[in-house]
């Protein structure tokens, strides 16, 4: 019997391998559900540059189902983009080199995919730039041609001149499984985004509330061109196509990341290629395109990516995060400079809290929040390259064990194209530049640790001789002064004083 051969659309695909999304069970499902609609809002706030004031809320609806609602004051989808937007996999705004939270257009999909084969109703979305008029479209997907299908539609005046959106949608979940994820996954972003305001109310009527602590975002990240250390034969085949007609000089130039005349002079020249060659023989001449995708790997004379193109949270921010939701005694907060893997420019952030509400770990384990691209990563820690470099380094060395200790690992990586290891997005590969990045933040951040910790023993070590000496100075004052055969104690208080001052300039220097 002849086998039958047919293509299926990128819905449909999906639809047969959710669990590669995040949608393998009820549980995990209602956990990606609210992480990734709650991302979508995130960074909608932050492209249009505001503040994040974020409503989120759960219940249960027509049984056993769950309503979720997300609502932000982000800078709306027009309303051309609309039905596109949440109705076609793979159509997103995430398909450019820069940081972004999502990389594939996938996550806001799947989970009105998701709501859509466990209950068959559509996604209902309201949203508006902020001019007059507010749209409010009901959509579902049409699996088997990845194209949107319009359940409803009304145009609103918009009082106010509202900006955002509302997203709301039904689907089959198990919150009673997955509300500790969900909480914990809510505390992780508000101490990764301070300057957001996030309230969440979950079906049992509990009200969760972040309130914002800074009133500054990290600065927005820019679109860059592709830099020409990551580039393979596709990628230049299209860039060649997108350019048409001109020489292979400016080619190079204009088509390309941090590519001045002079470097590309120098290039053109260790590769013996004309300079003033029309691109468009290369189109022609096939073998050309590998040969010179291998050279410009190859090549070491390119300036390293700009990281324009990142977002980091920057020292402070970081900070204030862990101080608002942990209430440490201590943090140490280092972020690296730029680097790049395969042409893709990079930046870690590492904190070490120590102390305060922070509490010692569980057996045999680490507290150790991880973060990419400002997303925290809850589930398989154990693959992740942090935990790998954690577990590599001779904490012994600076006095310190993350074992049994209260301190609690921040680990943050930006970057155009985070190193995933699955489609999920939950932990980051062992990258060797990643790994380096993360292993020389945590010694730096671990030797502002010791540091502390051994100012905190003299310290302590200086309260010890006070508390000795006034227990004991006064009754030696006094037989001192029988034996002598003296009325007048001497002044023992200065003795007290020298050292009170002792702990006093030893505080100081804590603080």
């Amino acid at each position: 019997m002849e086998e039958r051969f047919r293509a299926i659309s990128a819905a449909d695909f999906f639809y047969r391998n959710r669990e590669m999304a995040g949608f393998d069970n009820p549980v995990r499902s209602t956990y990606t559900i609210c992480r990734e609609l709650l991302e979508n809002s995130m960074d909608a706030c932050e492209s249009g540059g505001y503040l994040p004031d974020i409503y989120m809320r759960l219940r249960y609806v027509d049984g056993e189902a769950l309503e979720i609602k997300v609502e932000d004051n982000g800078k709306g989808v027009p309303r051309r983009y609309i039905k596109r937007a949440f109705g076609q996999v793979l159509f997103g705004s995430k398909y450019t080199l820069r940081q972004t939270r999502g990389i594939f257009g996938l996550g806001g999909k799947m989970a009105v995919l998701y709501g859509q084969i466990t209950t068959n109703s559509p996604v209902h979305v309201i949203s508006s730039t902020g001019g007059m008029e507010r749209y409010s479209y009901k959509i579902m997907v049409d699996i088997e041609r990845n194209e949107p299908i319009t359940k409803g539609e009304s145009i609103e005046r918009n009082h106010g001149q509202w900006h955002g959106t509302v997203v709301k949608l039904k689907f089959q979940g198990d919150y009673a499984r997955a509300r500790a994820k969900i909480v914990d996954y809510l505390r992780h972003v508000a101490i990764i985004e301070p300057y957001s305001q996030i309230m969440f109310v979950d079906p049992d009527g509990v009200f969760y509330f972040f309130r914002r602590k800074a009133e500054r975002m990290p600065r927005p990240p820019l679109e860059v061109l592709p830099h020409p250390q990551g580039v393979d034969v596709e990628t230049l085949r299209r860039l060649i196509e997108r350019f048409g007609q001109g020489s292979l000089i400016d080619f190079l130039v204009e088509s390309f990341h941090r590519v001045g005349r002079r470097i590309a002079l120098k290039f053109l020249r260790k590769t013996k290629l004309d300079p003033e060659m029309d691109v468009s023989e290369l189109a022609k001449k096939e073998e050309l395109i590998p040969k010179l995708v291998k050279a410009m790997n190859e090549f070491d004379g390119w300036l390293p990516p700009d990281p324009s193109c990142l977002s980091p949270i920057g020292s402070d921010l970081l900070e204030i995060g862990i101080r608002k939701e942990l209430r440490p005694e201590f943090v140490a907060v280092v972020q690296r400079k730029p680097s790049t893997y395969g042409g893709h420019p990079f930046i870690v952030e590492v904190a070490i809290a120590y102390g305060g509400g922070v509490h010692a770990p569980s057996q045999g384990e680490v507290n150790l929040y991880r973060y990419a691209n400002k997303i925290p990563l809850l589930y398989d820690v154990h693959n992740d390259v942090s935990m790998k470099v954690i577990r590599k380094i001779k904490w012994w060395r600076y006095k310190i064990s993350p074992e049994s200790m209260p301190i609690a690992f921040f680990i943050h990586v930006c970057s155009t194209k985070i190193p995933y290891k699955t489609v999920g997005k939950e932990y980051i590969a062992d990258r060797p530049e990643v790994e380096y990045e993360v292993e020389w933040g945590l010694k730096e951040a671990a030797r502002k640790l010791k540091l502390y910790l051994s100012k905190k023993r003299r310290e302590e070590s200086l309260k010890r001789r006070r508390a000795a000496l006034l227990k004991y100075l006064p009754h030696i004052a006094r037989f001192a002064t029988e034996l002598c055969g003296e009325k007048k104690i001497p002044d023992y208080e200065k003795l007290v004083a020298k050292e009170e001052l002792k702990v006093k300039t030893a505080l100081q220097r804590l603080a």
